[in-house]
């Protein structure tokens, strides 16, 4: 930074001048990442988010890439808005609580990982149990491999989310499950490298809700690993990456839960892999908590 914060200017003509000054005083995170995502900040622009609010849609289709979330996390990140006012305002939009209840429920998600951090702090970063994929940490890799970084891995949907992360800062909750789960378990990385690669772009980045949401995919913080396969990714989104991929029929993610499971998970004790089999379909319904809370 060329400037004490204290010092940094408040006002500016427009919106193209004040990026010009964030590049001019943080160089280095320029460096990192340069783009610069459409969602505008501050109350005014939190306040009109806040009231396009649906609970009712959001809770009928949050799981769909197009279904109806709220993107309000960036402005819970930085505190524009309050965990008790969006709750209140959803809450305000719902003839019976119940209507409002998923969305709430989520909040309350948000409220608990917050409440964890503060009690671990930088424990957040450590892995809360042992992975229960049948591989020890220390057979996972280090650091996040570069096809991935930069969106070259050939997988349709994959790179897509490497891009929309870079470019737009934003990644719905679901396709941030389906790279995390891409990540530790199909290209085996320790889940702290996928953690610090979405810190690096997302717009609301928030410490406890990521890293402790990538402990959840890994099984670091859960009782079975998260992942996937076509047919789930096909259905919440409309098969838009699948239909045209390459790969189709033959990419990583073919197959039932079953199959997948064995291939990506070969060292699970069987006692293991018939627990986790009777419990595909709940699986396969399942949703993330916690990461982005929309």
């Amino acid at each position: 930074m060329s400037a004490d914060v204290t010092d940094m200017r408040r006002e500016f003509a427009d919106r193209q001048a004040l990026i010009a000054y964030l590049r001019e005083q943080f160089p280095e995170a320029a460096a990192i990442d340069d783009h610069v995502p459409e969602q505008v900040g501050g109350r005014r622009a939190a306040e009109a988010a806040l009231g396009k609010l649906d609970p009712q849609r959001y809770a009928k289709t949050r799981n769909a890439l197009s279904g109806a979330v709220s993107r309000l996390s960036a402005y819970l990140r930085y505190g524009v808005l309050s965990l008790a006012e969006v709750r209140d305002a959803a809450l305000g939009k719902v003839s019976r609580r119940q209507d409002a209840e998923k969305y709430v429920n989520e909040l309350g998600w948000r409220d608990y990982w917050q409440r964890l951090y503060a009690e671990i702090g930088d424990g957040i970063w450590q892995d809360r149990e042992a992975y229960k994929t049948g591989f020890h940490a220390d057979q996972y890799a280090d650091d996040l491999p570069e096809d991935i970084a930069a969106g070259t891995t050939g997988l349709v949907c994959i790179d897509a989310f490497s891009r929309e992360l870079r470019e737009t800062g934003y990644l719905h909750n679901h396709a941030r499950m389906w790279m995390a789960a891409y990540v530790v378990h199909w290209r085996r990385v320790k889940w702290q490298a996928g953690a610090r690669w979405f810190l690096t772009h997302l717009l609301d980045g928030d410490p406890a809700s990521n890293n402790l949401s990538w402990q959840w995919v890994a099984s670091t913080f859960s009782h079975k690993p998260y992942f996937f396969n076509r047919a789930n990714l096909e259905r919440y989104t409309d098969g838009v990456y699948c239909r045209d991929c390459p790969l189709r029929g033959e990419c990583d993610f073919e197959g039932s839960y079953e199959l997948i499971e064995a291939e990506i998970f070969p060292n699970k004790p069987p006692e293991d892999q018939r627990r986790a089999n009777n419990g595909s379909d709940k699986r396969k319904r399942r949703e993330h908590r916690g990461s982005d809370h929309e």
